[in-house]
């Protein structure tokens, strides 16, 4: 079996999982990681014992590599994704995809010249629980749609003094939350619905429009401060209410806030079906609470005999050994890393999001910042108000 062989752009928090991840792959290894910061990619690539550079185009042109992965800030993933797809090499890239709509389609067209292997990670559909749904909706099991509804709700941005990056424009795009978290709810509910959202109507909330910046000493979610540099105006979302209509004319509700006291990574999404309804907690990943009228509820637990046979291979552990967070990212990059090596990504059907996906969520994203400037439902293809 050949070895693959990876390159990390990013060696922050999302970076430090990808290389989890792909240590728990057999047949894979990491060869090169990239960061601005030489000391750190040093001392990183020692403890992997790969190599080590402070510029993509370095690595790129050294190293023999099979697949990148694209970990870097949100304004630098559509410069280093077309720079992957040019070289022929499989890439894996963070969300959101792009800072923009038209961002993710010209790598769409770019993938027709250079068809390369392609994921976005949009990890939560990996979870075996969420897998299972999309089966059995795609069997007509609980029967036709009624309403979709969810909620991605955090507090690490509630205080006037968090800052993190994400708040500059320039950096994490023109929408903060919605494109962060919100994009998550978007994927997954159309992941197991097998539609796609279609129009938008959303109210943007910021609730701190002036923010003060610290020096920062730790990662992503440290509270750990250094001086005062700066009081920042902020242009972006703290928290948004998004209606959403899919394409089979199923109506949807969706909350996001990363200002809500007490909730750490609180994603939760319920669909309700004409036969009963389902619903699934991020936090509790391994259980899946199913609603009926004429009969008990249940509590599904995450277990292989309960599954599907195309959801169970999303599940190592036996019930009651309960699998989290960073299983769900292993096991959108293990399916990515499995279509590499049997050629199943030409197919077209695979288990993870690609750029398809990715940049179609770039489309409901920028709707979403047309509807609330409007006041209006925006339609997601033409951007136009309905």
């Amino acid at each position: 079996m050949k070895t693959l062989n990876a390159g990390i752009v990013g060696t922050g928090f999302i970076g430090g999982r990808h290389m989890d991840a792909i240590q728990r792959i057999p047949g894979a290894r990491i060869g090169a990681v990239v960061d601005a910061d030489g000391a750190k990619a040093a001392e990183i690539a020692r403890e992997l014992g790969s190599n080590f550079y402070t510029d993509v185009d370095d690595m790129l042109k050294k190293e023999d590599l099979d697949v990148v992965h694209n970990c870097t800030p949100t304004n630098m993933h559509y410069p280093i994704n077309e720079k992957v797809i040019w070289a022929g090499i499989h890439l894996y890239c963070e969300k959101p995809l792009a800072l923009s709509g038209q961002e993710g389609e010209r790598l769409l067209e770019l993938l027709k010249e250079h068809p390369v292997a392609n994921g976005v990670n949009l990890n939560y559909r990996m979870n075996a629980l969420v897998q299972d749904m999309c089966q059995r909706v795609k069997r007509g099991e609980y029967g036709r749609p009624f309403l979709v509804t969810g909620s991605y709700i955090q507090d690490w941005m509630m205080k006037e003094d968090d800052y993190d990056w994400r708040l500059d424009p320039g950096a994490g795009g023109a929408s903060r939350a919605v494109a962060d978290i919100g994009s998550h709810l978007f994927d997954t509910s159309q992941f197991v619905m097998g539609k796609r959202i279609t129009a938008v109507n959303a109210h943007l909330t910021t609730v701190h429009p002036v923010r003060q910046q610290y020096e920062k000493t730790g990662g992503t979610f440290s509270k750990e401060k250094g001086r005062l540099l700066r009081e920042v105006t902020v242009v972006n979302e703290d928290a948004a209410s998004i209606m959403v209509r899919f394409e089979d004319g199923t109506d949807g509700l969706f909350q996001v806030s990363q200002v809500s006291a007490g909730h750490k990574n609180d994603m939760r999404l319920r669909f309700d079906f004409e036969n009963c309804s389902q619903e699934w907690r991020q936090e509790e990943g391994n259980l899946l609470y199913i609603g009926r009228r004429d009969e008990p509820n249940q509590i599904l637990h995450r277990e292989g005999a309960a599954l599907t046979p195309e959801a169970a291979v999303f599940t190592g552990l036996p019930s009651g050994h309960p699998e989290g967070w960073n299983d769900g990212l292993y096991q959108a990059i293990r399916a990515f890393y499995q279509s590499v090596r049997d050629g199943s990504y030409r197919e077209g059907a695979v288990p993870y999001a690609t750029i398809r996906e990715g940049a179609w969520i770039m489309k409901i994203i920028e709707a979403c910042l047309a509807s609330h400037r409007q006041g209006q439902w925006i339609d997601v293809q033409t951007g136009e108000s309905l």
